[in-house]
């Protein structure tokens, strides 16, 4: 059969590779064609567009490279004609990939989405879109299945996180962290500030600050590659900070805690066993904004899926230096890590085990 998969993202980009590996396992004469990056290339297929060049973020930017955006889409919908596939996989980036599925869907091509847009966050109005355009949808968190087919009557596979799968595989690989160069002989706290530099310019300085009172301990810094050495630099003044660049998992491989800003990254350090505390602060507007859409109980995934609080929030004005110590200093002491490695565990049998990628590559194979 053929296969058209389409990742806008990092995150989808591991993701799909590892759907990949499992179609080509069940289907010999598996066709692929993708946009993506890397890691799917590595795999096999054939890459159309990389994630790279579809990295718009935020509205004034998105305002910016509107033309380019355009044309990405009227190429993409082309492509996929070209290619006639069987099956048009999307992962996660709704922006684009909402757009593409209203399209195909006209076309008669089976539209797939795998990792739904968290409507159950904002955006709840876009379950018509959904319902609309996608012949199956398939969710990664346990309480995803409930809030499509109880609230909204749209029939989900939950396939369990697809996280699981790529932590258990990175496991299984030697530790590089420790080279010659970069010898660390304390323990670890890891820093994970975000991905995008105006959340690393606002979260690292905070996250640092703490730094002087743990001089028994190395705060060891998750560099994303895309971002400029001079963005992290900018804070390493101390001698017990420094920074690793794309290792992030070998980080949390060796980390004893770990201060971690609200997003996936905050289920990564979960998964690899890792007391955290989730850090979030944004400009006083955008917090008011965010205030008024979303109505949440927690901000990070460990608590919203467990639905009670295992890892501490520090949100916007609680987010400053003596609550950052108090808390780093409940998460090393030996009787709470205990309580917090259960919970984690109890979160990891929440999530379905291993095995997400090959579910939906069955699924997909193996067509209802």
């Amino acid at each position: 059969m053929k296969y058209y998969i389409i990742a806008g993202e990092a995150s989808g980009d591991l993701h799909g590779s590892n759907l990949m590996k499992e179609i080509y396992l069940l289907d010999e004469k598996a066709d692929i064609r993708f946009w993506g990056g890397d890691l799917m290339q590595s795999v096999g297929g054939k890459l159309i567009k990389h994630y790279k060049e579809l990295a718009f973020m935020g509205f004034a930017e998105v305002v910016m490279n509107l033309r380019t955006i355009l044309k990405n889409i009227n190429f993409c919908k082309k492509d996929i004609l070209g290619f006639a596939p069987d099956h048009l996989i999307f992962i996660d980036y709704p922006g684009f990939n909402m757009r593409i599925a209203k399209w195909s869907k006209t076309q008669n091509i089976k539209n797939h989405y795998y990792i739904a847009p968290q409507i159950w966050a904002w955006k709840e109005n876009r379950i018509k879109d959904i319902k609309r355009d996608f012949d199956n949808l398939y969710v990664i968190l346990p309480f995803e299945k409930p809030y499509f087919e109880d609230k909204h009557q749209f029939k989900v596979e939950y396939v369990g996180h697809p996280l699981i799968d790529a932590i258990s595989n990175h496991i299984k690989i030697p530790n590089t962290l420790f080279t010659a160069e970069n010898k660390i002989e304390k323990p670890i706290i890891a820093l994970l500030p975000g991905s995008r530099k105006q959340e690393i310019n606002k979260m690292l300085k905070l996250m640092l600050s703490v730094a002087s009172d743990f001089k028994e301990y190395q705060f060891v810094i998750a560099g994303a590659p895309s971002i400029d050495k001079e963005v992290y630099q900018q804070f390493i003044n101390q001698e017990n900070v420094s920074i690793v660049y794309n290792q992030t998992y070998n980080l949390l491989q060796n980390a004893s805690a770990a201060l971690v800003t609200s997003g996936t990254a905050t289920l990564e350090t979960a998964l690899f066993k890792v007391p955290e505390i989730v850090c979030y602060k944004a400009n006083w507007i955008s917090y008011q904004i965010a205030m008024r859409i979303i109505t949440l109980k927690f901000i990070s995934l460990v608590n919203l899926i467990m639905d009670k609080e295992v890892v501490k929030e520090l949100i916007q004005n609680d987010l400053k230096k003596e609550n950052l110590k108090t808390e780093l200093n409940k998460i090393l002491k030996t009787e709470n890590r205990k309580e917090i490695l259960e919970e984690y565990q109890n979160l990891e049998e929440k999530l379905g085990g291993i095995g997400a990628s090959k579910r939906v590559a069955i699924l997909l194979t193996n067509p209802k």
